[in-house]
């Protein structure tokens, strides 16, 4: 099932699809979660807690701010 998943998720991915939610912005609703993003990942690396030596810990909780929308850390993120 997971092959099925793969080449359908890459077909989809190749098309021009126009999404719609009737009463919702989408474009506002992108803005805004990239926005709150943004400003989480500010915080982050202006954290004086959070010395040189612990640069990898400010990384991965950037990381894991992608990770709470839905996205990832991409393949130089994946230590298994």
């Amino acid at each position: 099932m997971e092959l099925y998943a793969e080449i359908l998720a890459r077909a989809l991915s190749e098309q021009r699809i126009q999404v719609t939610i009737p009463g919702v912005d989408l474009q506002r609703l992108a803005e805004d979660t990239c926005c709150r993003a943004l400003r989480d990942i500010k915080a982050i690396l202006e954290d004086d807690t959070l010395s040189d030596e612990t640069c990898f810990e400010k990384i991965e909780a950037i990381v894991r701010v992608y990770e709470r929308l839905g996205s990832d850390g991409g393949n130089r993120h994946d230590f298994g």
